[in-house]
């Protein structure tokens, strides 16, 4: 299968995203759900809502949006063991990052006392998965909202802006949008960039791999990375109304 991809894929500029379509409500028993695709990552997005919150938001009238995020056994050439017991380090990170990001653009008093959790489930990883995963439950987000408020349990929609990510990256010195795993495992420099509609900053992961980089490759890649989250939140505009 690894092989078989690596066939298919397409060559593109540095500067340009991987193909990427999201499908809506793909499926029937979530309160918001949709398919994310960027490139060869396949990523499916729900999202459920609960007339509860944590323990510590009793009370306040606040609610609360979290996400849990994992990857199939079959997402990666070699099979990945289901975290049964206990989720690694590497998942707590991500599925924290995600709820971060969607906490960043949501009024959660207007939210209530209840709590939307956001399932991301990686069905085919090829670098980006935790990028587009928080692309993608976004939209399952946004419609677990529209069906709150077609429903007249909620007044006012919470959701205040769009978010969405990108990776970026210095690939044998030169400037990468959207990291696949071949580009990614090459990199000197990694970034994931979580970014607003009005494009505003929620958060900078940025690492040096191989060689360190300075303050103008920061911002040739900040401002790759906006080029690219505008075109991703192009997409979600035609899916989310806020």
């Amino acid at each position: 299968m690894a092989n078989t991809i690596q066939k298919q894929k397409t060559v593109r500029a540095p500067n340009s995203l991987r193909k990427v379509h999201i499908r809506k409500g793909v499926l029937k028993y979530a309160n918001g759900s949709c398919l994310i695709e960027s490139g060869d990552t396949k990523v499916i997005c729900s999202a459920s809502v609960e007339n509860s919150v944590p323990p510590f938001l009793r009370g306040s009238g606040k609610g609360w949006v979290t996400a849990e995020y994992g990857m199939l056994p079959a997402s990666c050439a070699e099979r990945i063991a289901r975290e049964r017991n206990k989720v690694s380090g590497r998942t707590q990170e991500i599925q924290r990052l995600i709820g971060r990001a969607l906490r960043s653009v949501v009024d959660l008093n207007l939210l209530g006392e209840r709590t939307i959790t956001v399932d991301a489930d990686v069905i085919q990883g090829d670098g980006g998965t935790r990028t587009a995963a928080i692309t993608g439950c976004f939209v399952a987000l946004g419609q677990a909202v529209e069906n709150l408020l077609s429903r007249g349990a909620l007044a006012v929609n919470p959701i205040k802006d769009f978010v969405a990510a990108v990776s970026v990256g210095m690939v044998r010195g030169k400037p990468v949008l959207d990291l696949d795993y071949e580009l990614d495992s090459s990199a000197d420099v990694d970034m994931n960039i979580v970014m607003t509609g009005d494009g505003r900053l929620v958060e900078v992961q940025g690492t040096a791999e191989r060689t360190p980089f300075d303050e103008k490759q920061l911002m040739v890649l900040l401002q790759l990375a906006k080029k690219g989250i505008s075109k991703l939140i192009a997409h979600q505009r035609r899916l989310v109304k806020i």
